[in-house]
C-alpha cells in the first residue's frame, strides 16, 4: 500500500510546474531518510532539495571544542559528551586527539548517567558538554532541576544549545528569491509545536510543511509543498506529523525551557553570531555553568579550513560541491564537522552515495 502511495504521489508531483524548485530540509534525520531512500532521484529533476543546519553537532563552533580541550586539563575535573563530539576538530585539535596524547573525555551514552558518574566520584567535578537544539534542552532542563532538587553540585553544563528560529530566518533572507519551502525539523516541532514555525510563512512568504521520517512521509510532505507553490491549495502550512506534533507542542518541556534557561547571542560554526539564538542557564541556575565556573569565552579562532561546511550548513552548496568530499574528507578523516556526525551532511551523503 505505501509502495502505491508514494507512486501516485510522484505521479501527481511530477504534473506540477516545477521550474528551479528547491526546498530545504532543516533536520538531520530527514537528512539521513532523503539519502537512505534516494528521494531526490524519483523527484523531477528541476526539483532541487537541499539540507540546512540539521546537525547541532556541525553548527558547534571552533571555540567550544578549544575550551572543552582547556577542561581537560583540569585535574579535578571529569569532562564527559556524547560520542559524535570526540572527533570535532576546535581550532586545531580534537578531543579524542587529546586522548591519544592521554587526556580523557568519558563517553556517555544518555545525559543522566553522568550522574551516575557524579555519585561515584564525589571528589570530582563533572562537567558534561551539553550541545543539541530544542530537543535537548529540556532534558539539561530537567538535569538541573533533579540536581538543584537533590542538592548535587559536583554537576556543571557546558551549554552549546541552539534554537532555530533565528538561524532559519537567516537562512530565509538569503535565499528569500531562491527558496520554494520548508521542511520543518519534526523533533524539533514535537517539543516545540507546529506554531514555532508559523513565521516562515508569515514573514517570508514560503509554505512549509512537518512531517514524519519516512519515505511516505517526506513525499507527501513534498508534494503539499508543490499544490502550495503551484496555488492548488491556500494553507500556508501543513502539519502530517499530527501524532506527535501538536499546534502550542509539548507544554512541559516548553515550562521547562522557560523557567531554566535565558536566550543569547549565539555563536554558530562557520556562519557567525546569530542574536537570541542561544539558550543559557539564567541567573537562578547559573552556579551550574561550567563557562560562568572556569571563565570560557566564545570569541571567534582563526580557523584554515578548505572545507565548505559553511556553505552546506546555509544551504549556498551541496556536499558534492565541496572539492575536498570523498577525497582527502570522509569519515574516517574528517576535514569539517559535516563530515563528523552521523547527522551531518556530507557523512550522510558519503554513507548513501550511489556508486
Amino acid at each position: 500500500m505505501g509502495k502505491i502511495l508514494i507512486q501516485k504521489l510522484l505521479d501527481q508531483i511530477r504534473q506540477y510546474k516545477a521550474d528551479d524548485t528547491q526546498i530545504m530540509e532543516i533536520c538531520g534525520t530527514h537528512t539521513q531518510a532523503l539519502a537512505k531512500h534516494a528521494i531526490s532521484s524519483l523527484l523531477p529533476k528541476e526539483i532541487k532539495l537541499l539540507s540546512g543546519p540539521g546537525c547541532p553537532v556541525c553548527v558547534t563552533p571552533e571555540t567550544y571544542i578549544d575550551n572543552g580541550i582547556k577542561l581537560l586539563f583540569h585535574k579535578d575535573v571529569i569532562l564527559t559528551t556524547f560520542g559524535d563530539m570526540v572527533k570535532v576538530k576546535g581550532s586545531n585539535e580534537s578531543l579524542g586527539e587529546q586522548q591519544v596524547k592521554g587526556k580523557k573525555a568519558v563517553i556517555v551514552y544518555s545525559p543522566f548517567d553522568v550522574i551516575e558518574i557524579a555519585q561515584s566520584n564525589p571528589d570530582k567535578l563533572v562537567v558534561f558538554l551539553s550541545v543539541g537544539f530544542e530537543t535537548t534542552a529540556p532534558i539539561i532542563a530537567s538535569m538541573v532541576k533533579f540536581l538543584e532538587e537533590n542538592k548535587i553540585t559536583n554537576i556543571k553544563f557546558f551549554t552549546s544549545l541552539k534554537l532555530m528560529p533565528p538561524i532559519l530566518r537567516k537562512i530565509l533572507k538569503r535565499q528569500r528569491n531562491r527558496l520554494s519551502g520548508i521542511i520543518c525539523p519534526g523533533h524539533v516541532a514535537t517539543v516545540m509545536g507546529e506554531e514555532y514555525f508559523y513565521f516562515i510563512f508569515d514573514e517570508f512568504n514560503i509554505p512549509s510543511v512537518i512531517c514524519g521520517f519516512d519515505a511516505l512521509d517526506i513525499i507527501s510532505g513534498i508534494y503539499l509543498i508543490m499544490k502550495m507553490v503551484n496555488g492548488e491549495q491556500v494553507i500556508e502550512h501543513n502539519n502530517i506529523y499530527k501524532k506527535w506534533v501538536y499546534p502550542q507542542g509539548n507544554l512541559r518541556a516548553k515550562a521547562l525551557l522557560k523557567e531554566v534557561f535565558n536566550t543569547k547571542r549565539g555563536l554558530w560554526r562557520g556562519i557567525g553570531y546569530i542574536e537570541d539564538s542561544e539558550l543559557t542557564l539564567n541567573e537562578k541556575y547559573q552556579k551550574y555553568d561550567a563557562a560562568v565556573k572556569f571563565e570560557l569565552t566564545d570569541i571567534i579562532q582563526n580557523t584554515n579550513s578548505a572545507c565548505d561546511c559553511s556553505h552546506i550548513l546555509l544551504g549556498d552548496k551541496a556536499p558534492l560541491d565541496c572539492e575536498l568530499f570523498g577525497k582527502i574528507c570522509n569519515p574516517n578523516n574528517p576535514k569539517g564537522p559535516c563530515m563528523v556526525s552521523s547527522e551531518g551532511t556530507c557523512a550522510i551523503y558519503y554513507k548513501y552515495r550511489r556508486r
